[in-house]
């Protein structure tokens, strides 16, 4: 998954939380994410477009790291 944003991420579907690694080192998790969506951001092209797009205006979140 090679992005100039996203390092990698984790979703945890019991929770509905995925958590972003970003290439700077930062961590955060989105809250009350479908996998529906997981799913859609994992097969996105680019990570960090879909990410603006998509979960970040959608979704709240807190920082992890």
């Amino acid at each position: 998954m090679p992005s100039s944003v996203v390092n990698h991420f984790i979703y945890f579907p019991d929770t509905e939380i995925l958590r972003i690694i970003y290439q700077s080192g930062s961590v955060y998790d989105y809250l009350k994410v479908p996998a529906y969506i997981v799913k859609k951001f994992s097969e996105a092209k680019s990570k960090g477009t879909f990410l603006n797009k998509v979960i970040k205006p959608r979704f709240k979140y807190t920082r992890v790291q």
